[in-house]
C-alpha cells in the first residue's frame, strides 16, 4: 500500500504519463493503475455473507473484485489519448 503514496504527489490523481503508458499496454503502468484503484474496487466488492449460525460477516467478493479489475483494464486499454 505504500506504493500508492510514493506515486501520488498529494492530489490523489494518477500522473498523466502513467495513464498514457497504461493505455498503450505497459504492464507496469497498468499495475500502478490497478494499485491506485484497489481500495475503491475492494469497497465496491464488499458483500455480506452469513455463517452457519446466521451471523453476518462482511468480506470482499473475489469474483466481483476480479470482474471490476478486468473491466478497468479493458477501459484503460480502450482509452484514447489525443
Amino acid at each position: 500500500m505504500n506504493k500508492n503514496k510514493s506515486i501520488h504527489k498529494g492530489n490523489g490523481l494518477l500522473p498523466f504519463p502513467v495513464i498514457v503508458s497504461a493505455s498503450l499496454g505497459d504492464p507496469l503502468a497498468m499495475d500502478i493503475v490497478l494499485s491506485h484503484y484497489e481500495p475503491y474496487i475492494a469497497r465496491l466488492s464488499m458483500r455480506t455473507v452469513y455463517d452457519d449460525y446466521g451471523n453476518p460477516h462482511t468480506r470482499v467478493d473475489d469474483d466481483m473484485r476480479r470482474r471490476l479489475e478486468t473491466k478497468l483494464i479493458e477501459k484503460v486499454l480502450d482509452f484514447k489519448v489525443a
